[in-house]
């Protein structure tokens, strides 16, 4: 691995396994997905890693569509909680807001899907970053099992809760799952991640090398990492 003088990095072979494309990097961080997906240790040890959540979003939805079973889309309740700014800010807007560390207006799941736990629940059980597999769908609870941390294995499920986020000029609540895919994640998500098969999909440049620096170090061999 070199750096150039205009601060760009050169990856060799050494270093990870470069692959040409999206199709590529999934093939080879997911083989034979629809033959694993029971297979929660196999699922928990894997991911693919991008810089932003436009990326991860995109990847996700396509590695869904090769889930089989039926999608299931859930809604968010979007309110702004001043009632003086409410026709200021109409439901579409609202909707429309795609903010970090909120679960999007529209969730769509499968039953089998591996997600990510966005809020902490009921610590040290359930916390932000948790990895959970699902196993039941209803219209107003979500049932799972806890692929990581010190309740592995264990069913819970996961309710609508609401979410205020603080770094809007107004006062707004989510109702919503607090629960995203988890076949790909953001690099800064990965924090505290250990994997056995990582892959990081480049396509945007890294906002540093520091971000670039979490990603490749997610697993412990060279042969295991694939950019």
């Amino acid at each position: 691995m070199t750096t150039d003088a205009n601060g760009m990095i050169t990856l060799n072979q050494e270093f990870c396994n470069a692959v040409q494309n999206l199709e590529d990097l999934k093939n080879n961080v997911y083989p034979g997905l629809e033959y694993n997906m029971r297979n929660r240790e196999w699922l928990c040890e894997r991911a693919i890693l991008a810089p932003t959540n436009e990326i991860v979003g995109k990847i996700n939805e396509r590695m869904m569509s090769h889930v089989q079973g039926d999608v299931v889309e859930y809604l968010s309740v979007d309110i702004v909680m001043d009632s003086e700014q409410v026709t200021s800010y109409p439901t579409e807007f609202l909707n429309s807001l795609e903010l970090s560390g909120v679960p999007s207006h529209k969730l769509s799941l499968k039953v089998g899907v591996p997600v990510l736990l966005m809020r902490n629940l009921e610590a040290p059980r359930l916390c932000n970053g948790t990895r959970l597999q699902i196993t039941q769908l209803g219209c107003n609870i979500i049932g799972a099992i806890i692929m990581s941390g010190i309740a592995k294995d264990e069913e819970v499920l996961i309710p609508r809760i609401p979410m205020i986020p603080t770094d809007l000029p107004f006062q707004f609540k989510r109702i919503q799952f607090p629960l995203k895919p988890a076949f790909a994640m953001t690099i800064n998500k990965a924090q505290g991640q250990t994997l056995k098969v990582a892959g990081v999909h480049l396509e945007k440049n890294c906002f540093s090398h520091g971000q670039l620096y979490v990603a490749c170090s997610r697993v412990s061999s060279p042969n295991n990492l694939l950019i």
